[in-house]
């Protein structure tokens, strides 16, 4: 009887084991095809400028979301909320470019505003690395506003310029061991490709959103920008041919989606529609094919995704949502985020339900138009000269007057484009002061960060960075530091 005891608990023990072994064989590659600076402009998602077939066809094989939204309008601080599936907000990663020893060659030694992570917003690559993934980050786009190690998040990380060629090449995967899964993350350039993506579009073929003059240098914007998109469509079909010739795609969970905007004004930076509605697809184990789906998504829930499609568990803390469980339940709004950019100090907020979009915009005393990175581009001056010569109409001006109202609500169904704002109609109160109660709302439940001016010592390290373009007035309590350590 014991010797058969014995025996069974034996077989059953082995049963686990090889269970447990099989599964961890079967959990599925993730891989995220991070877009740079792209509009989704794709033919799959209706524009009729260009056609991307190989995006076009991921979205057949997987799912395509209309309404998914970065959690800001900048890189470093959409970056650092999906890396760690936290507002940037909650966890101090929201002013652009902040929290770093060294900045554009200055290194600021132990003299800078330390972002020292809590463990429920510990970094996906970790993360997946502790679970037996394999970790590559190809293209070396980074851009995180708090502490980090790349020797702690990745096997293998390859610098600029940006992908696909080592992965194409096998770079990313050398060393990983059999069967091993991997977390990767492949950064394209998209909308910075600039040289690298040949003159296909005619200017005269582009279409031009009514928020901008018709004029030359902004259809030559636009059309660049589709240049771009062609070339990003390249290098994913070069990816997904990748995949298919090392019997990799049948258990690769692909999401492609971008960070922000394209660069012209009112886009990337901001959070209207352009800067931060983005292109979403998600193919692999496990996802319908062809289906589209039009609930509202946030940057922030890729992460609680992958992690929970690598069965990896998800933190109670952990602000994203698995988006892609079957028992799901989509969400009510979203919120973005705008603070510092550079050296341009901003605050404004975004939340987006199924038809509104409403904006808090907590500077009025300075324009949209105040001093930025973008002030010595060609397209800028243009803008500059219409504005002065009273060649922009209304609905241009929404943007670049020198005005600002503290609020603005805008009928996404109706009104795309965000031109007519509805704050001050009074057949739309009863939804401005429901939107204004879940941004009141969202603001203490997660302890929104950019509600407090920024500190001392992270002005002081800007006004170190850029110097005389630092003119807004919060700079003016700490030039005298400045000062000082000259």
């Amino acid at each position: 009887m014991k010797t058969a005891l014995c025996w069974l608990f034996v077989l059953a023990t082995f049963a686990i084991s090889t269970a447990s072994v099989s599964a961890a064989e079967e959990r599925p590659n993730v891989l995220w095809i991070y877009l740079e600076d792209v509009s989704g402009w794709f033919s799959c998602y209706g524009d009729e400028v260009i056609e991307t077939p190989h995006i076009d066809s991921l979205a057949e094989q997987g799912t395509k979301f209309t309404r998914f939204y970065t959690p800001a309008g900048v890189c470093s601080a959409t970056r650092s909320a999906i890396v760690t599936g936290m507002m940037q907000t909650s966890i101090g990663a929201h002013q652009h470019r902040s929290c770093r020893p060294s900045f554009r060659r200055i290194d600021f030694g132990d003299d800078y505003v330390k972002n020292e992570l809590p463990q429920y917003a510990t970094p996906l690559p970790i993360r997946f690395r502790k679970a037996g993934y394999w970790t590559f980050n190809e293209g070396g786009k980074d851009d995180y506003n708090f502490e980090f190690s790349e020797d702690e998040f990745y096997d293998v990380c390859t610098g600029g310029p940006w992908g696909p060629a080592r992965f194409l090449a096998g770079e990313c995967l050398d060393g990983r061991k059999k069967d091993q899964p991997f977390f990767g993350q492949l950064q394209l350039g998209g909308g910075k490709l600039r040289n690298k993506a040949p003159k296909r579009i005619d200017p005269a073929d582009v279409p031009v959103p009514p928020y901008y003059p018709d004029v030359p240098i902004v259809r030559e914007e636009i059309a660049h920008h589709y240049d771009c998109l062609l070339k990003t469509d390249e290098q994913v079909g070069q990816i997904l041919n990748f995949l298919d010739a090392h019997d990799l795609r049948d258990n690769t969970l692909i999401f492609l989606f971008s960070d922000h905007g394209m660069k012209l004004h009112r886009h990337k930076q901001f959070l209207y529609e352009g800067g931060i509605h983005m292109p979403l697809i998600v193919a692999g184990p496990g996802i319908p094919a062809g289906k589209v789906r039009d609930d509202l998504v946030s940057g922030i829930d890729i992460s609680a995704a992958s992690l929970a499609a690598a069965d990896i568990k998800i933190p109670q803390k952990l602000e994203g949502r698995d988006f892609l469980a079957k028992n799901y339940q989509p969400r009510d709004f979203i919120v973005a985020a705008r603070d510092r950019c550079d050296y341009t100090i901003e605050q404004i907020r975004a939340v987006v339900t199924p038809r509104y979009k409403y904006l808090r915009n907590y500077l009025t005393d300075r324009p949209y138009m105040q001093p930025s990175y973008k002030d010595n581009w060609e397209v800028s001056k243009k803008f500059r000269e219409l504005m002065a010569n009273g060649e922009m109409n209304e609905d241009q001006l929404v943007f670049f007057s020198n005005k600002r109202v503290p609020e603005e609500l805008y009928d996404l169904e109706n009104d795309p484009h965000e031109l007519h704002n509805l704050a001050d109609d009074p057949k739309f109160a009863e939804e401005l002061a429901a939107h204004r109660q879940l941004l009141s709302e969202w603001i203490a439940e997660t302890g929104d960060q950019g509600q407090q001016p920024e500190s001392d010592l992270g002005l002081l390290n800007t006004l170190i960075i850029w110097g005389d373009k630092c003119v807004n007035p919060e700079y003016d309590r700490v030039r005298h530091l400045l000062e000082e350590k000259q």
